[in-house]
């Protein structure tokens, strides 16, 4: 194909250049056949002296011939004509004695060349009679105006042409096919010796490698399968969450396996024309076929195989794709060596029918890496980083629970672009945990001033949700507190890093939660006697979690072990899949939910003020410590509480080692 396009454009350059060339040509003799120009005062002149033989009258031009001249040997020779017209009139005063003079001309020696005259026509009422004394012979010439008609025609369409012409190719170059070759499949393809991905660049997802290894040993020797008649799956569907490998592992198969790699979006299947995404799938599959054995990747299989029927409009294009990608996935045959792979993050819309045996019957987990899968990732995306000392990734490795692939490498790469800043030779812890500050709470905003009542109000939030996360067991561990702002709208922060892994929350943990998020604003309270609007953030996330415990998880005595409220979240994703529509139960429930809510929030802000009343002094101490420094460390905290725990009891009302809150 290339070489088909390399020698279209080979031809049509030298098309291009012969053309050049006739008009070259051309142009060169037109000039030496054109003739002689002259003046309509010469010709006047040379009708008068009678040396004009004939003339061709036309509408905006005049042609003629003069008579010949007589031989250079004759008795009585013509002087010619010079620039200056008036310096030939003597000798022309008596035309019976001498022969008339020929007009100027800068060429004389081309006989014919030189005795053809054209002159521009000037309305000259006379010039009949003029002509008609002389005995000039005078016709006229009927010009034709076909070429200009003609022309007239012909360069419109042409430029609308082009344009059009044009604008196909645009369109074409946009969408990667032409206009005619809608139906045509978008898909990437790459070759073999494309394919650089192997297993060994993938880490974190052991499970997922080792179920997929079939696959790869059933392309390379697809005889030692059908020695048994065993059939592989004709589909493995990759589930996870956004960003831990999944199109990664897909290309790895195939670096792998050493096959083509087809790979396509779900949403290039979808097109404004109905019919188009069919055509598209059925081309997808002739393609893989002829190259086959191959693997076809459809990234974001939701956007295409959505179940049929949901929502309140029915999309009938994509319908239809998907009903021709059924017909495709019944209709190939699993020997032949082409395997479909495709990634999702939302399984829980795809239609069923996609997910039955025959089809996607092969489900493989890419979930979110523990804290052994997070270091090797860190270690494999380090690869290319000068590091000061490969255990620090250790230390982030526990600080990150919960993150995936692309936010590990995401930090490994502000850490590097960090220790640039800063003139490092490498990369160090420092740099680390800033950059996984920065990937948690955001950039540093330190051309934000804060007034100083507004620090001072910032700091005692802030150590407030500290303690009572420092005090309550089975809370994540304070790593530092911050009056820095951060990201949007954050003022402060208080940073907890989890010591490990976590899939179940009990209630007591759950309550523990909320009373950490309302430690912020108990502690405004309890210092400035007033509260302020910095916590708005802190009661939506502890409302959110008391009624939950209440309406999902069955967590209030009074309504007893049911859940009142579906899932309405993506198993893969953290937002709703779905606006609530209505609620399953009756008004004196809801009531009752609302109490039981309001109940949980009391009772853990009951909690947080006898916690932070019983360490007044340390709330004092550590909040004078955070306005001069503006950032602390969890360890300082947890020093001064305790050294608070270490002093003999106060009597009631003493204020002696109070510290001023100035």
């Amino acid at each position: 194909m290339d070489g088909e396009k390399k020698k279209l454009r080979i031809s049509f350059g030298y098309l291009i250049l012969g053309l050049w060339a006739v008009l070259l040509v051309q142009q060169v003799l037109s000039a030496y056949l054109r003739p002689n120009r002259i003046s309509y005062t010469e010709f006047k002149t040379a009708v008068a002296e009678s040396k004009v033989e004939e003339v061709a009258i036309g509408k905006t031009s005049i042609q003629g011939r003069m008579k010949e001249t007589p031989p250079p040997g004759a008795a009585v020779t013509a002087k010619p004509q010079t620039a200056n017209p008036q310096a030939a009139k003597p000798e022309t005063a008596n035309p019976q004695t001498a022969s008339p003079p020929a007009p100027a001309k800068p060429d004389t020696a081309a006989g014919k060349r030189s005795a053809t005259f054209e002159t521009i026509r000037v309305d000259d009422p006379d010039l009949l009679k003029d002509l008609a004394a002389k005995g000039v012979r005078a016709t006229g010439v009927v010009e034709s105006t076909f070429w200009r008609d003609a022309l007239g025609w012909l360069i419109p369409i042409a430029l609308i042409g082009a344009f059009w012409m044009f604008m196909i190719r645009r369109i074409g170059q946009a969408g990667q096919n032409g206009f005619m070759t809608l139906g045509r499949s978008k898909a990437k393809v790459y070759m073999e010796k494309d394919v650089n991905v192997r297993f060994s660049d993938v880490a974190g997802v052991d499970e997922a490698k080792e179920e997929l290894r079939e696959v790869i040993d059933f392309l390379k020797t697809p005889a030692r399968f059908g020695r048994l008649g065993a059939k592989l799956p004709k589909g493995v569907l990759l589930i996870g969450p956004p960003g831990t490998g999944k199109t990664l592992l897909a290309r790895a198969i195939a670096g792998e396996a050493g096959v083509p790699f087809f790979s396509i979006s779900g949403s290039d299947f979808v097109e404004m024309f109905v019919g188009v995404g069919a055509a598209r799938v059925r081309d997808l599959f002739e393609q893989a076929k002829q190259k086959a054995p191959c693997i076809i990747f459809i990234d974001e299989l939701d956007a295409l195989g959505k179940a049929r029927g949901m929502g309140p409009v029915a999309h009938e294009e994509r319908e239809q794709t998907l009903n021709q990608l059924f017909v495709e996935l019944d209709g190939f045959d699993a020997r032949v060596g082409v395997i479909l792979v495709a990634a999702t993050n939302r399984p829980e819309i795809l239609d069923q029918a996609l997910l039955r045996a025959g089809r996607f019957d092969r489900h493989v987990l890419v979930d979110r890496p523990d804290k052994p899968a997070r270091l090797e990732i860190l270690k494999l995306h380090a690869r290319k980083v000068t590091m000061d000392n490969l255990a620090d990734l250790d230390v982030i490795a526990a600080m990150t629970a919960g993150f995936v692939g692309a936010d590990l490498a995401n930090i490994i790469n502000e850490a590097a672009l960090l220790g640039v800043r800063q003139n490092r030779d490498k990369v160090g812890l420092a740099e680390l945990q800033e950059a996984v500050e920065r990937v948690v709470a955001g950039l540093e905003k330190k051309n934000r001033v804060l007034s100083p009542d507004e620090k001072k109000r910032v700091a005692y939030h802030e150590l407030g949700h500290a303690l009572v996360a420092t005090a309550l067991p089975g809370n994540e561990n304070v790593h530092k507190i911050s009056i820095i702002p951060r990201g949007v709208a954050a003022l402060g922060y208080t940073m907890q890093l989890p010591t490990e892994d976590r899939f179940l929350m009990t209630e007591s943990e759950l309550e523990n939660r909320v009373a950490t998020l309302l430690g912020g604003r108990v502690a405004e309270e309890l210092i400035f006697d007033e509260v302020s609007t910095g916590a708005h953030d802190d009661l939506s996330k502890a409302t959110d979690i008391a009624r939950s415990m209440v309406k999902t998880f069955g967590m209030s005595p009074r309504l007893g072990q049911v859940s009142l409220e579906k899932d309405r979240r993506s198993i893969m994703l953290q937002s709703p899949i779905e606006p609530p529509v209505s609620v399953p139960y009756s008004e004196q429930t809801a009531r009752a939910i609302d109490d039981e809510v309001r109940r949980i929030i009391d009772e853990q802000r009951e909690r947080v003020a006898e916690i932070l009343s019983r360490r007044r002094q340390v709330l004092l101490r550590a909040a004078q410590l955070l306005l001069v420094k503006e950032t602390i460390t969890g360890q300082e905290l947890r020093e001064l509480m305790a050294a608070h725990e270490s002093e003999p009891d106060q009597e009631p009302g003493s204020d002696a080692r109070a510290l001023p809150i100035s």
